[in-house]
């Protein structure tokens, strides 16, 4: 003679102890993962809307073997204050000029050629980024 049934009833029992785990993490899973998408939210819109300042380096020359012009364009609301740092790199890679370039005119744009003195001879100059006052 065989077993009748190896497993118990559905529903007759409540759920099984597996059920219960499974839903208890899915929602603690859901719970965790809106509250992440609500801080990275956050920490967006903060980085985004305190930003008044923008900067972009149009391009760079070499002009000699000690100095480096660069073009910058600097975007921001007009009564804003700030500078902006910039650097040379010789071929190795090495920092051999860094120059603050400050700002405090009226307008919202401004373009303007920043030469930066060097150690050595650079072949690249790079925008490191702009802070307001």
């Amino acid at each position: 003679m065989g077993v009748a049934g190896e497993q118990l009833p559905d529903g007759r029992y409540g759920r099984s102890a597996e059920e219960r785990t499974d839903r208890r993490l899915k929602l603690v899973g859901s719970v965790l993962g809106v509250g992440l998408l609500a801080l990275v939210g956050w920490f967006g819109y903060d980085y985004v809307a305190g930003q008044k300042i923008s900067a972009e380096m149009i391009k760079f020359d070499v002009a000699a073997a000690d100095r480096v012009d660069v073009h910058l364009e600097v975007r921001k609301e007009s009564e804003a204050r700030g500078y902006c740092t910039l650097r040379a790199l010789a071929e190795s890679g090495a920092e051999v000029g860094r120059k603050e370039f400050r700002f405090d005119e009226a307008s919202s744009r401004i373009d303007r050629v920043v030469s930066v003195r060097t150690t050595e001879r650079a072949t690249a100059a790079e925008l490191l980024g702009c802070t307001a006052d």
